[in-house]
């Protein structure tokens, strides 16, 4: 759970790196959440109104762990727009949030493994 909660406390955090087991949690926990919410959100009757509150309360905290993370790779933030080319852009994107950031430090900052 400590990794869904660290990326919402770093709420608008665009600087540094983010490693991918960070990333890819992040992802699971925010998977289960939004289920979660849009099955309450059916059962109470007020679909998408739950579900749309809690996606604007959460895409800023994850656009800024997408951005660390592609800084790890050594990519500017600017890459998610790759994400917007038809077929190939999402792709693109996985396999870029998906690979091994570098050993050494890099422009934005120290290697997050070694940070402890």
């Amino acid at each position: 759970m400590h990794w869904y909660t660290d990326v919402l406390k770093r709420y608008i955090d665009f600087d540094g790196r983010s490693r991918r087991q960070e990333y890819w949690m992040f992802v699971l926990c925010n998977l289960a959440a939004v289920l979660v919410v849009a099955i309450v959100d059916n059962v109470i009757g007020t679909f998408p109104l739950l579900y749309v509150l809690y996606a604007l309360a959460v895409l800023l905290p994850g656009l800024g762990l997408a951005v660390r993370r592609l800084h790890d790779t050594g990519k500017s933030g600017w890459w998610m727009f790759i994400g917007l080319i038809p077929f190939v852009g999402g792709i693109w994107l996985i396999v870029l949030m998906a690979t091994e950031g570098h050993a050494q430090p890099n422009q934005y900052g120290p290697n997050p493994k070694l940070a402890g």
